[in-house]
């Protein structure tokens, strides 16, 4: 088990062989997405996706009482147009560094995920939370709109009309309702069961095929929103590059053998 820091804002910590837990580690600011930090998130994701040791990605927040509560406002107020104009692929990349993940990737959310704080949950594939949690896009209040994928994410999630209404009300939404509506995937205790639900789930996941995992992501990822045929084709695509991989033959072996599969590209 190690550790990377990046920029004091992002920390990476390896659990076991197979699974990497990325924290959002700006406690003092409740994990707010300033400048700096979304260029922290950028580099420790393009480290992740560079690395294929990592099966499962763990998305998680150092602070008590929030995931991520979104964009840095006081950072932000203080831009000019042209300097918020420049900030922004810098931001955009924070968020899509998340998403492009090659890996599966699991949220574990507590407290606060609130606007961009949601958007980061939102780009995994997975959303833990536990009972304090809650979840929301508020940014017509303040006079923007999601711009860090939750237009496009969050109706993928739950309906066009139902995230048409939580966008547009900007309203926040509780863990059990959140639940209850598809905004999160897993309920968990208070306290630390929303990290160690989803560390859980990252290793059961990371037992399987690392070759099977990213290609069966890429799939659903790609596929999604085609139509039929189109998807199929992605799908064809993917299984065929494990199909014929040491992966695959050690899988059979490791069925027809009854023993757990020791897989070659770990």
């Amino acid at each position: 088990m190690g550790e990377v820091r990046y920029g004091g804002l992002v920390r990476v910590e390896r659990h076991g062989e197979r699974v990497a837990e990325l924290v959002l580690d700006r406690p003092e600011a409740m994990n707010a997405v300033s400048t700096a930090m979304a260029g922290a998130v950028a580099a420790a994701c393009a480290d992740l996706a560079a690395d294929p040791a990592v099966s499962v990605t763990v998305l998680s927040s150092s602070n008590s009482k929030a995931f991520c509560v979104g964009a840095d406002l006081k950072e932000r107020n203080s831009l000019t147009d042209a300097e918020l104009a420049r900030q922004r692929p810098l931001a955009r990349a924070c968020y899509t560094g998340v998403l492009e993940l090659p890996m599966p990737t699991v949220a574990a959310v507590h407290g606060y995920a609130l606007g961009g704080g949601f958007e980061l949950a939102l780009a995994c594939d997975v959303i833990v939370a536990d009972d304090t949690a809650v979840v929301g896009l508020p940014e017509v209040s303040v006079g923007v709109i999601p711009g860090g994928g939750g237009t496009q994410l969050l109706p993928r999630r739950v309906g066009a009309a139902r995230a048409a209404e939580l966008i547009f009300t900007a309203r926040r939404v509780a863990a059990a309702e959140a639940a209850a509506l598809g905004l999160v995937d897993e309920l968990a205790p208070a306290g630390s069961g929303a990290r160690d639900a989803a560390l859980a789930l990252a290793e059961r996941i990371a037992a399987n095929s690392p070759v099977g995992l990213r290609a069966a992501k890429r799939a659903l990822r790609l596929g999604h929103g085609l139509d039929l045929r189109s998807g199929l084709d992605i799908e064809d695509a993917a299984w065929r590059t494990v199909a014929f991989s040491p992966d695959r033959a050690e899988g059979v072996s490791a069925f027809a053998s009854k023993r757990p599969p020791r897989w070659p590209s770990a």
